[in-house]
C-alpha cells in the first residue's frame, strides 16, 4: 500500500471580486461577488514508502494546497486521499503524529525563547517518551549541528540556523511521513546544501516518505529520481527526474573552444548560436541533427575542445512552463 495516495484531488477557493475604484469599494459593501479558483483539478498520484518525490510548479500551481491537504490542514472538495492509510482530514492523533509539515515562510519557535523550549513543548504535544527524546534530540542536534545555539534566543540566530531548529522542531516525534514546502527559501549556497544532506539523511537513516516543493531545482535535482509537475492545478509529469528532458526538449546545447577565430555567422547554418565571445561559443541544435552538426564542426572549424549537454533542468521547466501557458 502507498504511503501517500492522492486519486482525483480537487480543491477550489471562492475568492472575493471587487470592482474598481471607490465606487466598487462601497458596492462591495451591500453586494459581493465571488468568483471560483480551482487551485487543484483532479491531481491524482502514489507514492510509495521511502521515496523522496520533488513536487514542482510555478507561483499558484496547487503545490501548497495540494501539502495542506494531505496534511490535513484544508479538506479537498472533491476525490480521495490517504496518508499511512489514513484520512488526513480526520486528523487523527495516531495520524498526526506520523506526519510533519515544514514550510520554509512560517515558523513555530519562540521568538523570544531558545529552540530548546519549542523542543520541550512538542515533546509533552506529542507526548514523547522520556528517552526516545533524548536520544532523537541529541541524533539531531549533532546531524544538524546545533549545540552551540539549541540555547540560544531564537531572534539572535540567523536565517539558516533558525531553519535547521525548525527541521529539528518537526522532527522530534519521528514522523513516517514528512512535507517540505520551500525548506531552502532565502539561504545562502551553503546552508542550502546542508539541510539538503540532512533530508538526504534522514531520508536514507529513517526510510521516511518524503515530498518536497521548491523553486529551487538544486535542491529537486540532487535529492530527488522522481519529480511530480503540477501547473494551474493539474498534473503535467510525474516520472524519474531524467525523463523531463527527454519528454519535453528537443535540442541540445554544443559548447565549443576554437583555436582562431571564426566568422560567427557560419556557426548559424549548423543551428542557433547563442553565445560567441572568442575563444567560446554556444549552440543549440535540434535532436536528430547533433551527430551531423558536430561531425561538420569539426571538420570545418578550427575547434579546440567540444562539449554536448543537456540544457539546464531550470531552462527546461521555464519551456515547460512558458509553452503550456502559450497553448492556453
Amino acid at each position: 500500500m502507498p504511503a501517500i495516495e492522492a486519486i482525483d484531488l480537487k480543491r477550489c477557493y471562492r475568492v472575493h471580486k471587487k470592482e474598481k475604484g471607490v465606487l466598487g469599494s462601497i458596492q462591495s459593501l451591500f453586494q459581493r461577488k465571488y468568483k471560483v479558483v480551482k487551485a487543484v483539478a483532479g491531481v491524482s498520484f502514489a507514492i510509495n514508502k521511502g521515496e523522496l518525490v520533488g513536487f514542482i510548479g510555478p507561483n499558484g500551481a496547487g503545490k501548497t494546497t495540494v501539502l495542506k491537504c494531505l496534511s490535513g490542514l484544508l479538506c479537498p472538495d472533491a476525490g480521495k486521499i490517504e496518508v499511512l492509510g489514513f484520512n488526513p482530514w480526520q486528523r487523527r492523533p495516531e495520524f498526526l503524529k506520523q506526519i510533519s509539515l515544514v514550510m520554509g515562510q512560517k515558523n513555530q519557535l519562540w521568538w523570544d525563547l531558545p529552540p530548546m523550549e519549542t523542543f520541550l513543548l512538542n515533546k509533552e504535544i506529542y507526548e514523547i517518551p522520556d528517552r526516545d527524546f533524548d536520544e532523537t534530540l541529541d541524533a539531531l542536534i549533532e546531524l544538524l549541528e546545533l549545540k552551540e545555539i539549541v540555547d540560544v534566543q531564537v531572534r539572535k540566530l540567523s536565517l539558516g540556523q533558525r531553519m535547521k531548529c525548525e527541521l529539528a522542531a518537526c522532527l522530534l516525534h519521528s514522523p513516517r511521513v514528512l512535507f517540505l514546502d520551500e525548506p531552502t527559501i532565502g539561504l545562502d549556497v551553503v546552508m542550502q546544501k546542508k539541510i539538503r544532506d540532512f533530508i538526504r539523511r534522514y531520508n536514507q537513516e529513517y526510510q521516511a516518505t518524503i515530498l518536497l516543493t521548491s523553486h529551487n531545482m538544486s535542491d529537486v535535482k540532487k535529492l530527488c529520481q522522481r519529480v511530480i509537475i503540477i501547473d494551474k492545478g493539474q498534473l503535467i509529469f510525474d516520472g524519474p527526474f531524467q525523463e523531463i528532458t527527454q519528454r519535453f526538449v528537443d535540442e541540445k546545447i554544443i559548447k565549443l573552444v576554437f583555436s582562431q577565430k571564426i566568422d560567427p555567422k557560419k556557426l548559424h547554418q549548423l543551428g542557433q548560436l547563442r553565445k560567441y565571445n572568442f575563444p567560446q561559443a554556444i549552440l543549440t541544435v535540434k535532436k536528430g541533427e547533433v551527430k551531423n552538426a558536430a561531425a561538420s564542426l569539426l571538420k570545418n572549424f578550427p575547434v579546440e575542445d567540444l562539449d554536448i549537454e543537456e540544457p539546464p533542468i531550470e531552462t527546461v521547466v521555464r519551456k515547460i512552463f512558458t509553452n503550456k501557458a502559450s497553448d492556453e
